[in-house]
């Protein structure tokens, strides 16, 4: 990489999305150099270790290339996230099966496994019918409990980060989230879940 192409400001998501539809090897750079940091940082609130970071961070830059096209994102950062979360969970499930998770990365998965895991969400239309319940219920969250939502559970974020970037007590999270929780819990049930 130049001296020139570091200073230079990073190309705007459609211009990045471009270059992948073009089968041209710098959409990966670019995406790199506008997302790296951001994409690590999503990566670490699954896998903790660098070389799994990076592993993950590798495997999303694979999934984008493989993805576009046929598939034109609208929000080129979402896209990214949504490949590098589904590839660090699936990093996590296999450090789950070779027994080398640090204990503190369950914990946001323990809080809503109720939720996420039912056993009517067996098969994939199922799936899509729960996801899309559980989107239409965060749609009716507040703003600040939409983002202690998608910190804890989307983003896997300590209860600690989330309460310092909000400027709030660890114990105020704690119970949005108990309130988040419960909401969700009833509007499952008025679906027919069974929670």
């Amino acid at each position: 990489m130049s001296l020139l192409s570091v200073l230079r400001p990073p190309l705007e998501d459609a211009e990045i999305i471009d270059l992948y539809f073009a089968r041209d090897e710098r959409a990966i750079s670019e995406t790199d150099k506008k997302y790296r940091k951001y994409l690590l940082v999503v990566a670490r609130n699954f896998v903790s270790a660098q070389e799994d970071c990076e592993e993950c961070l590798n495997d999303t830059y694979v999934g984008a290339w493989e993805a576009m096209p046929p598939q034109r994102p609208s929000h080129l950062k979402a896209f990214l996230t949504s490949i590098i979360r589904r590839v660090s969970i699936n990093k996590y499930n296999e450090m789950c099966r070779q027994k080398r998770v640090p204990s503190a990365l369950t914990n946001s998965f323990d809080e809503i496994e109720m939720f996420v895991y039912e056993e009517n969400a067996s098969d994939e239309l199922e799936a899509q019918r729960l996801g899309a319940i559980i989107g239409e219920y965060i749609k009716t969250l507040g703003k600040r409990q939409r983002y202690i939502f998608m910190s804890r559970y989307y983003m896997a974020e300590p209860i600690d980060k989330i309460a310092s970037e909000l400027s709030v007590s660890r114990s105020t999270v704690n119970k949005e989230i108990a309130a988040i929780k419960e909401g969700l819990r009833r509007a499952l049930e008025r679906e027919g879940y069974k929670i």
